[in-house]
């Protein structure tokens, strides 16, 4: 009897044993189940690139880089999976390469003949093809007719003409505003900025949704007419009470590519304007394909020290 008992002590023992085995296999395979689940779902941060011009002008105005800086530390404080990089160096990057998986390039340099990408056109070109954004800041609008006019077109469907947009300092009042990812969350607001406008666009505004447009006064065009101050045609759109698209985004007509131009930032302390910075913002992740949350991109306004952080030695200016 005393052996019988034994012999089912033993079994019973064995039969635990391979039962708790299998819940702990069990529980293994489940968690590597999860943890590769996790892995496949885990969304792959956009990659932003954001380009600085070489100094331009005087202290606190065309600051490319500290208004670089000051986007990418708001895009990484408000945590929506976005990697900011500011390139290290003015101008193009040595290492082109970084730019080869970007879902954005933003912009912020000198224009017309002095434009960061007038060396690059065909490679940079070839990086618009593939659908990766880009966003220009104010003078990165400006372009010289013949190609890299015809590029900045295609890549953002406007751009800053000369003898046809002009470059006053005014206050501009943007009071309403498109049902667009940009716009989201952006209030009405006042800004006195070097506001270019009367913008060169894409025949029929084919693509292009206005997102900041106002109304300049007639002492915009106080100065006689020249390259950048006034023409016929901008004089005849104004007194016509024509309003002025100063920021805007594209659609390429592929379907992929989007493009963002923005013609204000000549005076760095507007990146203290809440509205100002979320609309440039909105724009970076709406290019990379990001969700634009319905409030906008939220970031702390910056203290009157760190708008005055990082920036440029004038005295290198070109």
């Amino acid at each position: 009897m005393d052996t019988d008992n034994n012999r089912f002590k033993c079994a019973e023992s064995r039969g635990l044993r391979v039962r708790l085995l299998s819940a702990v296999l069990g529980l293994g395979l489940i968690g590597l189940s999860l943890g590769q689940t996790a892995l496949i779902s885990a969304p792959v941060p956009k990659k932003v690139v954001l380009m600085s011009g070489k100094p331009s002008h005087g202290p606190m105005k065309h600051e490319h880089r500290a208004g670089n800086l000051i986007l990418a530390q708001a895009l990484t404080a408000a945590d929506l999976n976005i990697t900011p990089i500011v390139l290290p160096e003015d101008g193009y990057p040595e290492d082109s390469s970084i730019l080869a998986d970007a879902d954005t390039i933003v912009v912020f340099s000198t224009g017309h003949t002095g434009h960061v990408l007038n060396p690059h056109l065909d490679e940079f070109d070839a990086l618009m093809q593939r659908g990766i954004g880009v966003v220009m800041i104010h003078w990165a609008t400006e372009a010289e007719k013949g190609k890299p006019a015809d590029k900045l077109i295609e890549w953002m469907g406007g751009f800053c003409d000369l003898n046809w947009s002009v470059n006053p300092h005014w206050s501009a009042e943007f009071k309403t505003f498109p049902d667009h990812p940009i716009a989201h969350g952006v209030e009405p607001f006042v800004s006195h900025d070097e506001w270019y406008y009367h913008m060169r666009f894409v025949d029929d505004l084919a693509g292009v949704t206005p997102i900041l447009s106002a109304l300049p006064g007639t002492e915009t065009l106080s100065r006689p007419d020249g390259e950048r101050s006034g023409n016929p045609d901008v004089r005849r759109a104004v007194a016509n009470g024509e309003s002025q698209h100063v920021a805007w985004a594209y659609e390429r007509p592929d379907g992929k590519g989007r493009g963002f131009g923005f013609t204000g930032a000549h005076d760095h302390v507007n990146w203290q304007n809440d509205n100002f910075r979320k609309v440039v913002l909105n724009a970076i992740l709406w290019t990379a394909h990001a969700a634009v949350p319905s409030g906008g991109v939220s970031s702390a306004t910056p203290t009157d020290t760190e708008i005055r952080a990082n920036l440029d030695d004038k005295s290198k200016r070109h």
